[in-house]
């Protein structure tokens, strides 16, 4: 074992405070990594890391291709060509649930690994989602497996997820070997094969049905006591006064949410609309804030509380649908009120879910997270305007999507072009013909995505504005300031004490052994910490603890990049299990309870995938 140094010591402090600060949240994640990236820097006699390599992550080639690929992906999104595939496969599926987890698989998989995984599960939700419902399947049955299926996908190529790009850059940077778009194809089929035949068999057994078959808000919110129907009596103290005023919601938890007056329902911009004696209002609040309001206002309870029906008293014009806060959001760590989100978005608030709890009153004061999921009523022009909004993921499809499917051509040669270009051996190529230029045509895949975004800009596929629009801020900050860390960890030697720490195994486990707890150790890790920051932190150690077993360093890495590309065991390990967290109703064990037994089967047929395909030994 070598000896520890005091530059150990301090950057296994940054690091403990790192995963500190991931695990709990107190600040967001992409604040921790430039937090992170700050004190590296300012602590350089002892993390060896420089301000050019403390800033070094953002011109990472890992970071500047998740980049691109991130525009390419909503190029690709704008066209609706994963929409329109997603709904040939519920046109197949029909009512049969196998066939309908068999379409969400065979789309999510396979698409995973050419468009970025995250964004094709944010593009899916609402086709998912409807497919269910219009199936009789509840959405819990369907949901969990798109998130898992996609995280198969992403490792498929090298392009599938920004864990993949990252790793090949730091395997690059530590034993001078990156990965090709192609290098691991042939176990992500495997891992892929094997996670289907889970899903589909074992899957529907412990997945539970959290949300009814069929759509209705009401009751899977539990909601009767929460939205009431009141009427506005002569006497009554809000006679004449408009909507906005009616109630003070500092004093009261109340929000009128439509008026019915002379048979007619009046639900859009009503805040300006002034009460009158006779009309009927629906209210969304609980019942001892509705006692003390009809107390004071003179408002008379009518009949039971409104249905579903009676809330899109107009389904033409008005709905109630699920939106999921998505990361990057301009309104995380705002609240209802903070963010004006009622008179920004002309939709109301009914409830919401967040954390697997469902919270009904006091709504105007919560702090809203990634994944969060609202219940809104609203008219539907403004779901429509929604769906577009990259702050949210809207859990239905919008009756008039504005695709633009005649650039599906383009959108689609493009990206076979990124893929193609990177894939060709053009080194062997030019050996078998004997043309020597072929030889001077390898792309990087930074070269052609990067030309994949000016192709799509150029060719309509997406408008200049869109790509700032479609890209996560937040992860491409949080690889920037986690890099440096991987960067201190090597040049401190923390990074040879773990390995030589962990090598210690190698006395009673063979090579195979120990890289099968590499596995499963990145797997844990990155079940409460980003999948990027696991990586960065684990192939360090990954690559020193090879060379002290005698094992193949190559192979260690990429145990340590599947593990961390699939984390099932918690919503918070990966971002597309956050998304369907609140749709699906989830609660926090059923990851564990559904992932756990997936994660332990696939740390099996990885680990023997990779002793199989690219051998032990060094």
């Amino acid at each position: 074992m070598p000896p520890v140094t005091t530059d150990m010591l301090v950057v296994f402090g940054v690091v403990l405070f790192a995963l500190f600060l991931f695990v709990t949240e107190l600040l967001p994640i992409d604040v921790t990594a430039i937090l992170v990236m700050v004190l590296l820097t300012v602590l350089s006699p002892w993390t060896d890391v420089s301000v050019a390599e403390g800033i070094s992550g953002f011109s990472s080639t890992a970071t500047v291709a998740v980049l691109a690929m991130l525009i390419l992906s909503t190029g690709v999104n704008r066209t609706g060509v994963v929409q329109i595939l997603g709904r040939k496969m519920a046109a197949f599926a029909g009512d049969s649930q196998p066939k309908q987890l068999a379409a969400t698989i065979g789309i999510a998989g396979p698409v995973s690994g050419f468009i970025n995984n995250t964004p094709v599960v944010a593009i899916l939700v609402p086709v998912i989602s409807d497919l269910a419902h219009t199936g009789k399947t509840s959405p819990s049955k369907l949901l969990l497996p798109l998130s898992y299926a996609s995280m198969f996908g992403g490792m498929l190529t090298l392009i599938g997820t920004s864990t993949n790009l990252l790793a090949s850059s730091v395997a690059e940077r530590l034993i001078g070997r990156s990965f090709s778009m192609f290098t691991f194809t042939g176990l992500g089929v495997l891992v892929l094969l094997a996670g289907t035949a889970y899903l589909m068999t074992v899957g529907p057994r412990l997945i539970p049905e959290r949300v009814p078959a069929r759509e209705d808000y009401l009751d899977e919110y539990e909601l009767q006591d929460y939205v009431t129907e009141v009427l506005v009596r002569e006497d009554a103290a809000i006679d004449g006064k408009t909507v906005q005023d009616a109630i003070d919601e500092s004093s009261f938890d109340a929000d009128i949410l439509q008026i019915v007056r002379d048979g007619e329902t009046y639900f859009e911009g009503i805040a300006s609309k002034r009460i009158r004696a006779g009309d009927i209002l629906a209210i969304r609040t609980d019942r001892e804030t509705l006692a003390s309001l009809r107390e004071l206002d003179g408002l008379d309870l009518v009949g039971t509380p409104p249905s579903d029906d009676e809330l899109e008293a107009d389904a033409d014009t008005q709905t109630l649908v699920e939106i999921v806060i998505q990361s990057g959001s301009s309104l995380l760590g705002e609240t209802l009120t903070t963010s004006s989100f009622r008179q920004r978005y002309d939709a109301s608030v009914l409830a919401f879910r967040s954390g697997g709890e469902t919270i009904r009153s006091r709504l105007d004061d919560v702090e809203l997270r990634v994944g969060d999921t609202l219940l809104v009523q609203a008219p539907t022009d403004s779901i429509d305007r929604l769906s577009t909004n990259s702050d949210f993921i809207v859990a239905h499809e919008s009756e008039t999507p504005n695709y633009r499917t005649e650039k599906i051509p383009w959108a689609v040669a493009i990206v076979i072009a990124v893929v193609g270009l990177v894939g060709i051996p053009w080194g062997t190529l030019a050996n078998v013909t004997g043309i020597d230029a072929f030889a001077a045509l390898d792309f990087s895949i930074v070269q052609t995505a990067l030309a994949g975004v000016v192709a799509m800009a150029v060719t309509g596929v997406i408008k200049p504005g869109e790509m700032y629009d479609g890209v996560d801020w937040s992860v491409i900050f949080l690889l920037a300031g986690v890099i440096p860390l991987g960067i201190a960890l090597e040049q401190t030697g923390a990074a040879t004490f773990l390995g030589a720490l962990v090598g210690l195994t190698g006395e009673f486990l063979p090579v195979i052994g120990v890289l099968w707890v590499f596995y499963i150790v990145t797997g844990l890790v990155t079940n409460v910490i980003s999948n990027n920051a696991s990586v960065v932190l684990m192939i360090p150690v990954a690559v020193e603890t090879a060379h002290e077993v005698g094992g193949n360093p190559f192979a260690f890495i990429l145990a340590v990049t599947f593990a961390a590309s699939t984390a099932f065991m918690t919503p918070v390990g990966y971002q597309t299990n956050l998304f369907v967290y609140g749709p699906g109703g989830y609660k926090f064990s059923d990851y564990a309870r559904v992932g756990g037994p997936l994660q332990l089967l696939l740390s099996v047929v990885t680990t023997l995938g990779i002793a199989f395909f690219w051998g032990l030994s060094p």
